[in-house]
């Protein structure tokens, strides 16, 4: 339609509400083969092969229905959309038309709603930055509170006396592991150059 109404019609809610009728019945329906189907000791596969090809049906029925329900809402809300600028704009053109109407009023009238677009621009530029002050205060708070946790670590490990050590050891067994693989490789270059 080329004209859409802005709100939908009596025909088009009564005609949405069989459909979705329609569909809740179908999904009752195959709920109850579906515990016929179970019921049965010895289940055929042609009746649950069938079974499910109706539930893949129903389903893309269903899809089918809120999809062109989106697209119906969405083009109504395009041409109301549209429709309201073209109200506007012919509420300015019969203003500007008028030869008794005042430009100095129109261009305050103007001048006023700017102010209220920057006005708006600018509270919600006020709110994005408050939100950010408010997330670099809660990653200081988390900063500190890391900081305290690292502390009470160290302070633990330092009182038990055999962790100390054994954390020692283990980063000194590191670094000569480290140092060990790292001569080894630069004999192995050396090697390689020396050979090539």
């Amino acid at each position: 339609m080329t004209n859409i109404p802005p709100k939908p019609s009596e025909e088009e809610e009564r005609t949405h509400s069989q459909l979705r009728d329609i569909l809740e019945r179908r999904s009752a329906l195959l709920a109850q083969l579906s515990r016929l189907l179970d019921s049965e000791p010895t289940p055929s596969a042609l009746k649950s092969t069938n079974l499910s090809r109706h539930r893949e049906i129903l389903s893309q029925h269903t899809a089918e229905l809120s999809r062109l329900t989106s697209s119906i809402s969405l083009a109504r809300d395009r041409a109301n959309l549209l429709s309201s600028v073209r109200s506007d704009i012919d509420a300015y053109r019969t203003r500007s038309a008028n030869p008794n109407s005042n430009p100095e009023a129109m261009e305050a009238d103007y001048m006023l709603d700017e102010r209220r677009r920057v006005d708006n621009s600018n509270s919600m530029a006020d709110s994005v930055l408050a939100q950010a002050y408010a997330v670099n205060e809660n990653f200081g708070l988390q900063r500190e509170s890391l900081v305290n946790i690292q502390r009470r670590i160290v302070g633990a490990a330092s009182q038990v006396p055999g962790i100390n050590g054994l954390i020692h050891r283990i980063s000194a067994k590191k670094r000569r592991d480290g140092i060990i693989l790292g001569s080894f490789m630069a004999f192995c270059f050396l090697m390689f150059f020396w050979f090539m």
